[in-house]
């Protein structure tokens, strides 16, 4: 089939490969120039595992371009998967959306299926028909439809190929038809429902798994106060079939581009039709104030962070890719700076990208080790396999004052114990000192 793909981002880019490795030809299109080149030299311009390998042995089947009416004109599938970024009044900006959608207008000659894949408030589908419709004044017939993604970044090739459902939002069976036979290779659930539906479904998950998180470190808090331990809290949760295991790892707050930005826009859909969904506007609050968590931990091992050598561990939303989006360490840094203090920082991927978005007196180590060396104090942001199976004794050996704030637990209470010397002070778990 000949699909094309508009927006090569981590949504369009990755739907993109994955199509192709599923035996379509497929057309995926930017108005970046740069990553265009970038592709069109055959490498990815996003840190996504498996990408790269999938968009070489699939090379014969991808198309890169900035010519959207050649890539639009006489495609049989256009998937929309561009980004809907945050307003500041927390609102989708559908900008981008319906830029895309003027310019299939422009180019189709051609019946087809135009596809959002975007993440977009309900009832966009019907205003991208509209539109359509409108702009094409019955020339040709367009069909639109609802097919949310359900990927998370260091996991988007895997949740693509293999996905947990696919949700089809359609309201006519030619939609429907075109769509089963673009995910004819994937063995997954196919939920068929209308557009409005499908495009709530998204919502509603990715809201849940934000309430999820919320809740397990509105717990952690309560534990420190009451000296219970949140890992074994969440063990003993985790064996009811009812709650599972996923998503109840204590710590600084989710990140990256779908938890934050949607629940904000879930909860402004409902402000904007008079309606009030407590638990989402609760879930914001806590996320944001758990991310303050960190500092406010240091103030109990210095009154002032001026002149403090701060090691930090990590600077992504989560391990597995270079995304900063809402990530802890966008908060906390700047903070940590205004204070006075003397800022190191390692992170395998994504320093980069932090350089673009943090300004300021930082210095940036290809190490672990040289980013702890005379360190007072230390900051563990990301749960990278390197941070968590570092050596706890090469905080003692290498920092000046071994005081370890961890926002995303990577050790073992019981391990931090047997090493001497180190004050470890963890989410929802006692802090433990082992200097005397």
């Amino acid at each position: 089939m000949k699909i094309s793909v508009a927006g090569t981002g981590y949504v369009g880019l990755v739907t993109g490969i994955c199509l192709a490795e599923n035996g379509h030809n497929v057309t995926c299109v930017d108005v970046d120039e740069g990553k265009i080149k970038i592709m069109q030299e055959g490498r990815t311009p996003i840190f996504e595992p498996g990408l790269q390998e999938l968009m070489t042995k699939n090379k014969d089947r991808l198309t890169y371009t900035t010519d959207y009416k050649e890539a639009y004109k006489d495609a049989e599938v256009i998937f929309i998967g561009v980004g809907t970024p945050e307003k500041k009044d927390g609102s989708a900006n559908l900008s981008y959306v319906f830029a895309v959608v003027d310019q299939i207008a422009d180019s189709i000659t051609k019946e087809c299926v135009v596809v959002v894949k975007s993440t977009v408030p309900i009832g966009t589908n019907d205003k991208v028909e509209d539109a359509l419709k409108d702009r094409l004044n019955g020339r040709l017939k367009v069909h639109v439809a609802s097919n949310p993604e359900f990927l998370a970044q260091g996991t988007a090739v895997r949740d693509t190929l293999h996905a947990s459902r696919i949700v089809l939002g359609v309201e006519d069976e030619f939609s429907e038809k075109k769509l089963r036979e673009v995910y004819a290779g994937v063995d997954a659930p196919v939920v068929v429902t209308n557009r409005r539906s499908a495009e709530m479904i998204k919502y509603a998950s990715n809201d849940f798994l934000a309430l999820k998180i919320s809740y397990i470190n509105e717990i952690a808090n309560l534990c420190e106060v009451i000296g219970a331990d949140i890992a074994d809290v969440a063990k003993g949760m985790s064996y009811d079939s009812r709650i599972g295991d996923r998503f109840l790892n204590a710590g600084i707050g989710y990140g990256g581009s779908c938890f934050p930005k949607d629940t904000k826009a879930l909860n402004w859909l409902a402000n904007f039709n008079d309606h009030e969904i407590k638990t989402v506007k609760a879930a914001i609050e806590v996320n944001d104030n758990q991310k303050l968590l960190p500092v406010k931990k240091a103030g109990k091992y210095y009154k002032d962070l001026k002149g403090i050598n701060v090691a930090i561990l990590g600077l992504t939303f989560k391990p597995g890719t270079d995304d900063l989006r809402e990530a802890p360490s966008l908060v906390t840094v700047p903070i940590l700076l205004d204070d006075g203090a003397n800022v190191k920082a390692w992170d395998p991927v994504g320093v980069s990208n932090f350089k673009k978005r943090v300004e300021g007196d930082i210095t940036y180590c290809d190490t672990i080790d040289e980013t702890l060396k005379d360190a007072d104090i230390c900051f563990i942001f990301t749960e990278w396999p390197q941070v968590k199976e570092l050596d706890l004794s090469r905080f003692k050996e290498l920092m000046r004052t071994p005081v370890i704030i961890d926002g995303r637990n990577c050790f073992d209470i019981k391990k931090v114990m047997d090493v001497k010397g180190i004050v470890y002070d963890s989410i929802g778990r006692a802090a433990i000192d082992t200097r005397q």
